[in-house]
């Protein structure tokens, strides 16, 4: 398999790179500052929405980065994959009512991404295969978990909500890119979406709590009252202490964000671990 990865220095392309090559793929992968090409891994530098395309014509297409940036890479590229396997976001459904605007804006960019990328492939008779992730950590390039371990370095006490116990399902990113990989050689897999959570089912809380006791120089994880806690965020957020503390984000905390992912078990064999986060999987980049 000739295999061209986009977002390939994100934290999924980071594992999914080396289980390509793995499987005897011949890869090409793309990014903005490209490194030395090695044995089976060639690096293209381009920017997916400047200019550029990729040096030989792909079997398949692996996009481990934004749905918009794929789509102005292929409105302009001179190959025609045979498979295109694209990552979105579970944000695209559960961020469509945040009180957050920005977060109601991105659900809907990712919502016409991914159904623009649909008519683009069946226009074409390009097999596509939609991966949805949700709370994806494993490198500590995400904004979510990792931003709970980079606080927790640094302030070594972390409050949190003693109402916060929506259910979650965080998913790492080696396990995904194993997806990606099963999901380019498996026929049923074509022209479909698949939700992607983790192999656990925990409350924020617990989630937060295992994340901040995984992390060096220890730290420790302070329960508050809702009323308490919410009136810190709104301090901390004037202030810009911590970026990304939103409304939204507080109002998640308290939601189940579980999502069914049967058909990625029955089509994929999709079997990812639980969430027992080590202090490798949040360094400090």
């Amino acid at each position: 398999m000739r295999a061209l990865v986009l977002g390939a220095t994100g934290q999924i392309g980071r594992f999914l790179i080396p289980e390509l090559l793995a499987q005897g793929a011949v890869v090409e992968a793309v990014s903005r500052q490209a490194p030395p090409s090695d044995e089976g891994l060639v690096w293209s530098r381009f920017d997916l929405y400047v200019g550029g395309d990729a040096d030989a014509a792909p079997d398949v297409v692996f996009s481990a980065g934004p749905l918009d940036g794929l789509l102005a890479w292929l409105g302009r590229t001179r190959h025609r994959p045979g498979r295109i396997v694209a990552f979105s976001s579970t944000s695209a459904e559960t961020k469509q009512d945040s009180p957050d605007a920005a977060e109601r804006e991105l659900a809907a960019s990712l919502a016409r991404a991914e159904a623009a990328l649909e008519s683009f492939c069946d226009a074409r008779r390009i097999d596509w295969t939609i991966l949805r992730p949700t709370l994806v950590y494993g490198c500590g390039l995400d904004e979510n978990l990792s931003r709970i371990a980079a606080l927790a370095r640094r302030w070594r006490l972390v409050p949190l909500s003693r109402d916060a116990l929506g259910l979650r399902q965080p998913v790492h990113a080696r396990d995904l890119a194993f997806c990606a990989v099963r999901a380019a050689a498996c026929p049923a897999s074509a022209r479909r979406r698949y939700d992607l959570g983790g192999g656990e089912v925990l409350s924020y809380r617990e989630m937060v709590r295992r994340t901040v006791r995984c992390v060096r120089p220890r730290a420790y994880l302070i329960l508050l009252p809702a009323w308490l806690f919410i009136a810190a965020v709104r301090l901390v957020s004037r202030t810009r202490a911590v970026a990304g503390l939103g409304r939204g984000v507080v109002e998640r905390m308290q939601r189940d964000l579980v999502f069914d992912h049967a058909l990625a078990v029955r089509d994929l064999g999709w079997n990812p671990r639980p969430y027992r986060p080590t202090d490798a999987d949040f360094p400090d980049v």
